[in-house]
């Protein structure tokens, strides 16, 4: 039995795979802010699922758990996870400690594309786009997840694409970011509705004129990440993730017209179709956790 715990800025998703590959239920709690209460957290969540087990932590052979921020996956430590009040914890090691059993620690965007690749039962080359908060993605080439050098391969949404764009967070300008995330869409689209992406689409579905321009300058954004995932990777498919996913259909079909825009001005981009290669991740699909539950697989650890 793997465990997988997924801990995010608010709320911690933990589920287990056995060993036919059949999940558990999820649970959720909520996360912690602050070292010493991430790490309250992860105790928590794991003891949880080892009730539900009927059994103690020994019962799970690998626990994996994704988290923002620069993680190095060898050594298990988190760096600048700013939204969880953490830098430079030894997460593995102190849960290690705690638990007795070894834990291996990865960048949340990484998990969910393991998770996301599993899911969707992925024999190929993909990419996972999580539109959250921010931008980013994870990478999948010949079965291995592709980490980089400095473990920041797929971190596209620091990519700067208008130099007379918006101040982005990291210091750049006009990055990918500043145009296709949900705070791109909180700063084009100031509203008090508690969820400001859905209340962009509906408010263009109606007609607003202005909301129309915002939300297809969003959409570019977003389909432009997936030409240039396409383009940089060459990748099979493109999986669209994150929170931002919840917009489903409305988020599919607006992405395929702009790719199907393009390609009709652009041989080139007509011969990749593009449009046909990305999907959003079904809803209620927990492909961050389960992602974290197969970190600790010898595949993953030796890509």
């Amino acid at each position: 039995m793997r465990l997988g715990i997924d801990i995010g800025g608010t709320k911690t998703a933990a589920v287990v795979i056995g060993a036919h590959g059949d999940l558990s239920e999820q649970v959720r709690m909520p996360t912690g802010f602050g070292a010493e209460e991430v790490i309250e957290t992860a105790v928590r969540t794991v003891a949880r699922m080892a009730e539900i087990a009927g059994a103690g932590t020994s019962v799970f052979s690998s626990i994996g758990i994704g988290i923002p921020g620069a993680v190095d996956s060898e050594s298990g430590r988190v760096a600048h996870a700013v939204n969880l009040g953490l830098e430079g914890l030894d997460l593995g090691p102190r849960l290690a400690d705690r638990l007795g059993v070894h834990v291996r620690i990865e960048n949340d965007v990484k998990a969910a594309t393991l998770g996301a690749h599993h899911l969707l039962g992925a024999t190929h080359s993909m990419a996972y786009l999580n539109l959250g908060t921010g931008l980013a993605a994870g990478i999948v080439l010949d079965g291995r997840l592709l980490r980089g050098g400095r473990g920041v391969a797929g971190e596209i949404g620091h990519i700067p694409v208008d130099p007379a764009g918006e101040k982005c967070g990291c210091g750049q300008r006009g990055c990918l970011e500043t145009l296709a995330s949900g705070s791109a869409i909180a700063r084009m689209w100031p509203t008090s509705a508690a969820l400001p992406a859905r209340d962009l689409f509906d408010a263009a579905e109606a007609g607003d004129a202005r909301a129309i321009d915002v939300r297809d300058r969003f959409l570019t954004g977003v389909a432009a990440a997936a030409r240039l995932l396409a383009l940089t990777t060459d990748v099979d498919s493109i999986v669209i993730g994150g929170g931002l996913a919840a917009l489903a259909e409305s988020l599919l079909e607006g992405t395929h017209r702009i790719l199907n825009g393009w390609a009709a001005e652009s041989a080139f981009l007509a011969s990749l179709d593009l449009a046909a290669r990305v999907q959003v991740l079904p809803l209620g699909f927990p492909a961050a956790a389960v992602g974290a539950a197969l970190v600790g697989a010898d595949q993953w650890q030796k890509s």
